[in-house]
């Protein structure tokens, strides 16, 4: 911190600044709790939709395995793709204390027409509808995931700022402030006594 001129001014000026800053650390305080809570709520629903992927995948792989059963490898490998609608999530926009989120809805479903496949089969529409599920909940643990790397930045940002604020800007000001008191107490006593020697002398 620079030097500051031991005066009245200075000190008060000072003092404001800190109070200043008392209120920012106050503020950066509270956002880093809300950070944190925000997390822990978005922690949990990362967890609920990564159990439902995981249940889902299951679930396409016995689909698959039936499917490998009745076509083999080669068979499912030359089965034709179907096509899915829609094509991509529609993602909804949002913020939570300026750090943006994002929402993604996603129903996709195979667009059913002719099956122009050599030996068509229901295992095989199974597999294929099984996996198509999948990106439901891909879509939305990828978006979650992606807000929960942002709130977390937020907060490692907010984390830095308020331990500079506790740690390094306000015992600098707490310093300067008792310098510069101490050095105005001296110059009163000095004053003080300056005035008692006059007083004397008349």
């Amino acid at each position: 911190m620079p030097e500051t001129a031991a005066t009245r001014s200075a000190a008060l000026a000072l003092a404001d600044e800190r109070a200043l800053m008392r209120q920012g650390y106050q503020f950066l305080d509270e956002k880093r709790m809300l950070l944190a809570a925000e997390m822990l709520r978005a922690l949990a629903g990362h967890g609920a939709l990564e159990t439902r992927l995981l249940d889902q995948l299951r679930e396409a792989v016995a689909a698959l395995r039936r499917a490998l059963q009745r076509h083999g490898l080669e068979g499912l490998q030359a089965y034709p793709p179907a096509a899915i609608a829609p094509e991509a999530p529609a993602l909804s926009p949002s913020q939570f204390l300026g750090v943006p989120q994002v929402a993604a809805r996603f129903d996709p479903h195979v667009v059913t027409g002719e099956d122009t496949a050599v030996d068509p089969s229901p295992e095989a529409r199974a597999c294929r509808d099984a996996f198509a599920a999948l990106l439901a909940p891909l879509a939305s643990l990828a978006a979650a995931a992606g807000n929960l790397e942002r709130l977390a930045a937020e907060y490692r940002r907010t984390e830095r700022r308020a331990r500079a604020l506790e740690n390094v800007l306000l015992p600098e000001i707490e310093t300067a402030l008792k310098a510069i008191d101490e050095h105005l107490e001296l110059a009163d006593q000095e004053e003080a006594v300056r005035t008692r020697l006059a007083g004397r002398r008349r």
